[in-house]
């Protein structure tokens, strides 16, 4: 039950209406939004109707109040409706009947974990969300794991809202970069058969995590690769160094609890059992449609004149799809550019049926965005879409200062140092604590502080907390029946304090706030839900300890507590299963 959709429809039949009579023409209904008031004060909804079509009405209605006074009349008129006021240049504040706020529990109740599940939210078709697609040249650092949270919070979130999603992990293993971690490999083979390999050269990677790498190496060949010259131990040493990193990064994932459905690997598209090579299919069926072409491109706007090449190249018409300049394809020695390998894979996942791409990327790939949607648009003919979302730095402190490098990983924090330390409940909700492509400030002292001050714990409390409330019920009257059914039963027309009805109606939000925060691709919304409720729960629970007949069991009043109950088992509810969608735990208990 989806209140807030619920009153969308009801608002735009009024419209619906007002066309029919001539004086508004058929329009969107949709650009309207109903939210709740800013002001909770103001009612339990409100819409800009009038004034989102306040140009299309002006003919009948010279300003939007006037048609925010006809809507805001035929609400009233509604049996869930209190009053329906007119505020401002034209908004409208409803404020509904008690009955309907019953009929939200008894739902919530009914549905239990279910509530608020969605049924898409107009997506185009199946969503695939590829994210951390770290290159596989060591373990994850913190700055993997905040963009791991996200893909899979938001992948979590859309599945929720229902739609239909795939997990997908890019493995970069056809650059340079990997050719640089067989070569580190290589030197900690040599140190596992006895050599002394002494500092590590610059340029290579310096981290011990390669030792077990070089220790495999060393049983698998023996001293076999050291007679052998580089072009031929490279393949050998970078496939293993691979397979080793891939395989330490999925247990890192683990330990954050996130799986991913496909790994793709970024040299399958030129190095495959069938030959096949992808990307120069891509770049001929761009060519074929006249977006290929042999040119010259001017130099980068402040980029030193020594580092341009004026040269000939094959490029793509990227400008044409939305992007500042045309890209190429190819570099001086023939080989493919990344753009180019990128545009090939982004074409796998569209003959792979996805019409909706979700990217997470750091934010230093900011400058990739516009060209990359530009492919999209391009490989697709425009029926697909490519949103990329962009995960900002993560700042580990512990009490205020910076936290030292990890000597294992040899000049980074890694991701499961900070999980074994917090725990991955902490990590998860913080990373989702706040906006994407906000910077972000991890302590890694205050993430465990069991105050109003840690987040994380504030919403795991709250949950906790409304679980304790069964026993103490128990307690007061020992055959309590506390199944869903029978406290749906409960006359919940006893929940009249302004607390309770606050509480209420952050229950009826929540079908909302799942469809938002899926709409926008945005779980720190949901994030930022929880605590509200949960401050909510506290506040509550807080004004009983000095107001006894607020409390959720009433030792005088049976009926009131079987009706408080079944708002305790809701809340109970929404927090778990929002708590799910990010990740989190919901303990019932807090120690």
């Amino acid at each position: 039950m989806n209140l807030f959709a619920e009153f969308h429809a009801r608002i735009a039949a009024i419209l619906s209406g007002i066309a029919e009579s001539g004086r508004l023409p058929q329009l969107d209904w949709a650009r309207a939004v109903v939210e709740p008031p800013r002001d909770p004060s103001h009612g339990d909804l409100a819409t800009n109707a009038a004034m989102v079509f306040a140009k299309e009405a002006k003919a009948h209605f010279p300003n939007p109040r006037q048609l925010a006074t006809e809507i805001a009349f035929a609400l009233a008129e509604d049996d869930d409706v209190a009053e329906a006021e007119v505020a401002g240049p034209g908004f409208i504040n409803i404020r509904l009947k008690p009955q309907v706020f019953t009929r939200v529990l008894q739902v919530a109740l009914t549905l239990g974990q279910e509530y608020g599940r969605g049924t898409g939210v107009g997506g185009k078709g199946p969503t695939n969300v590829e994210y951390v697609s770290a290159n596989p040249t060591g373990p994850m650092h913190v700055g993997h794991g905040r963009g791991a949270v996200f893909g899979d919070a938001l992948a979590n979130l859309l599945a929720f809202a229902g739609e239909t999603v795939t997990r997908e992990y890019y493995i970069n293993d056809a650059g340079a970069q990997v050719d640089v971690l067989a070569r580190s490999a290589h030197l900690r083979y040599r140190e596992a058969l006895g050599e002394v390999i002494g500092a590590i050269p610059e340029g290579l990677y310096p981290g011990d995590y390669l030792k077990p790498v070089g220790a495999d190496l060393a049983k698998a060949h023996g001293k076999a690769l050291l007679s052998m010259p580089e072009a031929e131990w490279l393949p050998i040493v970078r496939i293993a160094a691979i397979d080793a990193m891939m395989a330490m990064i999925r247990l890192d994932l683990a330990a954050l609890n996130i799986e991913h459905e496909v790994f793709f690997s970024e040299r399958s598209l030129t190095n495959n059992p069938d030959g096949k090579d992808a990307v120069a299919a891509a770049i001929a069926d761009l060519q074929a449609r006249g977006l290929i072409y042999v040119g010259r491109l001017p130099p980068p706007k402040g980029a030193p004149q020594e580092d341009y090449e004026d040269r000939e190249q094959t490029l793509f018409r990227s400008t044409q799809f939305g992007d500042d300049v045309d890209r190429p394809l190819l570099k001086s020695d023939g080989g493919y550019t990344y753009f180019a390998s990128d545009i090939a894979y982004h074409k796998t996942k569209y003959d792979r049926g996805f019409r909706t791409m979700i990217d997470i990327w750091g934010a230093d790939h900011g400058g990739y965005v516009k060209r990359m949607q530009a492919a999209v648009k391009a490989i697709s003919n425009g029926e697909a879409v490519l949103d990329v979302r962009l995960c900002q730095l993560v700042k580990l402190m512990r009490n205020g200062e910076p936290f030292k490098m990890s000597k294992r990983a040899g000049d980074f924090v890694t991701l499961r140092e900070v999980v074994d330390e917090v725990g991955v409940d902490a990590v998860r909700f913080m990373m989702l604590f706040r906006k994407n492509d906000a910077p972000l400030e991890f302590d890694l002292a205050k993430v465990i502080e069991q105050s109003k001050d840690n987040a994380v714990f504030y919403v795991q409390y709250a949950h906790a907390r409304l679980c304790s409330v069964a026993s103490k019920a128990k307690v007061a009257f020992a055959d309590l029946d506390l199944a869903l059914s029978a406290l749906a039963d409960a006359d919940l027309s006893l929940l009249s304090d302004e607390g309770e009805t606050a509480l209420i109606n952050l229950i009826a939000q929540y079908p909302r706030q799942v469809e938002a925060a899926a709409q926008a691709h945005e779980p720190h919304r949901l994030a930022f839900y929880l605590h509200d409720l949960a401050s909510a729960v506290h506040s509550h629970w807080n004004k009983g300890k000095d107001s006894p007949h607020l409390r959720f069991v009433n030792e005088e009043r049976r009926d009131l507590t079987c009706a408080r109950l079944a708002l305790v088992l809701s809340l109970t509810m929404v927090l778990r299963s929002g708590l799910a969608i990010l990740g989190v735990s919901a303990p019932e208990e807090m120690r």
